[in-house]
């Protein structure tokens, strides 16, 4: 049986113009499971991870508003939290949909932290937006009234951003891999996973948001799977998305999607950690990395949607299955 490791993003919980009630997200949560449920029944063993954007920008606000009532939690606690929160949903709708199907998985949430280092410089720069979008002046007032720090996101509003830090071991990859080989459908790194890091002997979280893309790609060369697949809100990746000559990328090298990155195709809050994540789980050693939107989940695995990323050698071998003609560059 094959491996694969899915990574969910946000828009799979809580989708535009949706408030993030747990209600919508679950909603959201048995509509992305039974997408998922089609991957099993293909026989593919599944580690799911996901992100918390939203979620833990919520929780951090809760945590800052309620302060004055009950003692506030750290981000490294928040994430922990969403963790539970999200994990929950997405278990529980995985259940169903499983039971509904007929088929016998068990389904477990990890609790996961990853090591980071304290001296990431990213711990001094804060990069990773989390919590809703806002317009200009409500975010120019939360900077004024909280000290957050906020940029301008995807051109679609402005969010709180925080420290990111590259995930660097997964503490609990043991087991993860045991459960995994045992058969169970595991739901693990949620978020990017709770950053945490060694201090005078002693294990101790650290208040960042791990990039959830990154930690995936982490866990997928960890655990050596089969396939990496990046679950966004759109179809394929595009070159000039949103302009009028944008064009989707379906098979594509390793080599190639490099080049279009150092092009700046990529936004760097957006599609750039999802292309970067990619890249490093095939250069070293990932055979096929795909990214597509929730919905076409199981078409993008059987290889009618989404964008696929290969080896170079991969894709010699793509383009004689297709019998198509090779650039002269990558013959």
């Amino acid at each position: 049986m094959k491996t694969m490791l899915l990574a969910i993003g946000g828009n799979s919980l809580i989708r535009a113009g949706e408030k993030g009630t747990t209600a919508e997200q679950l909603v959201n949560a048995r509509r992305t499971a039974r997408e998922i449920v089609k991957l099993v029944r293909e026989r593919w063993r599944i580690v799911l991870t996901h992100g918390n954007g939203p979620q833990v920008g919520a929780a951090l606000l809760r945590s800052e508003r309620g302060a004055s009532q009950v003692p506030g939690h750290p981000l490294d606690v928040c994430d922990a939290c969403t963790q539970g929160e999200i994990g929950y949903l997405l278990q529980q709708s995985l259940d169903t949909e499983l039971q509904l199907a007929n088929l016998h998985i068990p389904v477990v949430t990890v609790l996961t932290q990853v090591l980071v280092s304290l001296d990431d410089p990213a711990m001094c720069n804060p990069a990773k937006p989390i919590g809703p979008f806002y317009s200009r002046t409500e975010a120019e007032e939360r900077q004024r009234l909280f000290g957050w720090h906020i940029v301008e996101d995807a051109a679609r509003g402005y969010r709180r951003v925080v420290p990111s830090p590259d995930p660097a071991e997964i503490v609990e990859l043991q087991t993860i891999r045991e459960l995994v080989e045992q058969g169970a459908f595991v739901i693990a790194c949620g978020g990017g996973g709770i950053p945490v890091a060694w201090k005078d002997g002693r294990l101790q979280g650290v208040e960042a948001v791990i990039d959830k893309d990154r930690a995936s790609a982490l866990l997928a060369l960890s655990l050596h799977v089969d396939l990496f697949v990046i679950s966004t809100d759109t179809d394929y990746v595009y070159l000039d998305y949103r302009n009028i000559n944008q064009r989707a990328l379906e098979t594509v090298g390793s080599r190639e999607l490099q080049e279009y990155a150092e092009e700046g195709h990529f936004p760097p809050g957006n599609m750039g950690p999802k292309v970067e994540s990619v890249l490093r789980f095939i250069d070293q050693g990932g055979r096929e990395a795909i990214i597509t939107s929730d919905v076409n989940l199981s078409r993008a695995v059987a290889g009618f949607a989404g964008t696929h990323v290969v080896p170079e050698d991969g894709l010699i071998e793509v383009a004689m299955h297709e019998q198509i003609e090779l650039p002269a560059e990558s013959r």
